[in-house]
């Protein structure tokens, strides 16, 4: 197709979509669930239901938004390391910056579960902002130093190894195999190798052996990110292309449920392929909306959200946000959960004018 546009340096699509999924986390999702309680409309409880988390196999619309965030991490890669790898940067360097940043996830997420309260509470080291620095970190080092076929490779061996392990590696005292809460080879390490607290007691949702296939989620978003850089020059192939890969992985996926359930928990090779097909239908989509240049347009309320993420996510933690809703907005009689969900948007949107934003 003539006439059009150059690729943008950054791409409205990811920003967008990654605000969406945050609005969501912050505070989208607790206002939806007060509305179908109050309201008892039907449309609204079937939406509500969805923004529950599966207790253990199975899947929920709630379940995709951490693997979404992880995914839209691994898609920046072709954009930022790769590019200044290819442009003659150091690799030495941005291995070194991958790391560093890593650690620092790892760090903040044990600060966000607690780790400076010194109360003697033993601390959960194990952490979303954890995993997710873990993930990209490894999908990183890949890009930096494979070629995309080994790329290819490294993700179908963390899928296929990590089925091999849940499916054969014996479990004292529980055999091989047994999916059971508590019960599994990645319930098994974590409890004897993960220091500290684990977050159910005998198992953690972001433990150390779950951390491996999500750098295979992170991959494939990598892919994706690789495909919008270098795929066909019409946008809307581009967006069909995405969609194409998403339908394909979440067909294949389906069929794997049957031997290996989809479990957010134990982070499964299905599942991660399941979350990787709904991310890329749902970049698809947002990049054939939102991808004609650098101005966000109608998408600035997700993007001021999605270009601050690891802010909010942080200061959620530390700041009663429904509580300054009653404090400062009660003469508007809005409930105290859409207050906060507008007080952290407004104070986005301040720090998104001001053009600040947190990098780790």
């Amino acid at each position: 197709m003539t006439g059009e546009p150059a690729m943008p340096r950054r791409l409205v699509s990811l920003d967008a979509l990654r605000g969406l999924d945050m609005l969501v986390i912050v505070g989208g999702a607790a206002v939806v669930r007060e509305l179908a309680r109050t309201t008892e409309h039907p449309v609204l409880a079937t939406i509500a239901h969805q923004l529950e988390h599966v207790e253990w196999h199975g899947f929920l619309f709630y379940d995709l938004v951490f693997p979404l965030f992880l995914f839209l991490s691994g898609a920046t890669l072709p954009l930022t390391v790769e590019r200044r790898v290819a442009a003659g940067g150091s690799r030495g360097q941005e291995t070194r910056s991958a790391l560093r940043r890593g650690l620092v996830l790892v760090l903040l997420g044990a600060v966000y579960n607690g780790a400076l309260r010194l109360d003697g509470e033993p601390v959960r080291w194990a952490s979303v902002l954890g995993r997710i620095g873990l993930g990209w970190t490894g999908a990183a080092l890949a890009c930096i130093w494979l070629s995309l076929r080994a790329q290819i490779g490294v993700a179908v061996g963390i899928l296929l190894g990590y089925w091999a392990l849940l499916a054969w590696a014996p479990v004292p005292g529980f055999g091989a195999g047994d999916l059971t809460p508590g019960h599994t080879f990645t319930d098994w390490v974590d409890q004897h190798l993960l220091p500290g607290r684990l977050y159910k007691g005998d198992r953690d949702p972001e433990g150390l052996l779950g951390t491996v296939p999500s750098v295979a989620t992170a991959l494939m978003g990598a892919f994706a990110g690789r495909w919008l850089l270098r795929g066909p020059s019409c946008r809307g192939w581009r967006a069909l292309g995405l969609i194409g890969a998403g339908a394909v992985a979440l067909l294949v996926a389906g069929v794997w449920d049957a031997w290996l359930p989809l479990n957010k928990n134990l982070w499964t090779s299905s599942f991660a392929l399941w979350c990787a097909g709904w991310s890329s239908l749902l970049l698809g989509a947002f990049h054939f909306a939102c991808d004609r240049d650098e101005d966000p347009g109608l998408a600035l309320p997700l993007v001021v959200i999605g270009m601050n993420p690891i802010t909010i996510y942080l200061l959620r933690g530390f700041v009663d946000f429904p509580a300054l809703s009653e404090l400062l907005l009660n003469p508007l009689r809005i409930s105290p959960l859409a207050g906060a969900l507008l007080l952290e948007w407004l104070l986005l949107y301040a720090l998104y004018r001001r053009r600040w934003f947190l990098r780790v």
